[in-house]
């Protein structure tokens, strides 16, 4: 069950974005920089509140607040969409809930393969140590 974040969470402002674009750059603020509020939202579940605070990394402040900045495209709309296609996609990874470690043991034969192995090779380094010519 997807979970939906209403824009009422969500914080957009827009700042000025780096890189080229000659006057244009200097002028208009067209980068944006989304932050959601994970601990305090009712939006999320508490496991998946965990895991995405997991996910977001240096993203998140330790107050619990994801920044998102967006600076790919010229225009403040198709940025916000990627802001919050980024969101999106962050919380559907957070979703999924992952497998549980379950150790493995080695086989039996693997276990002979590997001693044989181990005693063929040093039978091999045996035979290069000096003689014994009593």
């Amino acid at each position: 069950m997807p979970i939906s974040i209403p824009d009422s969470e969500l914080t957009i402002t827009f700042i000025r974005a780096t890189g080229p674009g000659g006057q244009n750059v200097n002028k208009v603020s067209t980068a944006v920089q989304l932050r959601f509020d994970i601990a305090q939202s009712p939006s999320l579940p508490d496991e998946v509140r965990h895991r995405l605070r997991t996910l977001a990394g240096n993203r998140a402040t330790r107050d619990g607040v994801l920044i998102i900045t967006a600076r790919e495209h010229r225009t403040q709309e198709a940025n916000r969409a990627e802001a919050r296609a980024r969101l999106d996609e962050l919380i559907a990874r957070a979703q999924v809930v992952p497998k549980t470690r379950r150790p493995s043991r080695p086989t039996l034969g693997s276990k002979v393969r590997r001693l044989t192995a181990k005693s063929q090779r040093s039978s091999s380094k045996k035979l290069r140590g000096p003689t014994n010519d009593d």
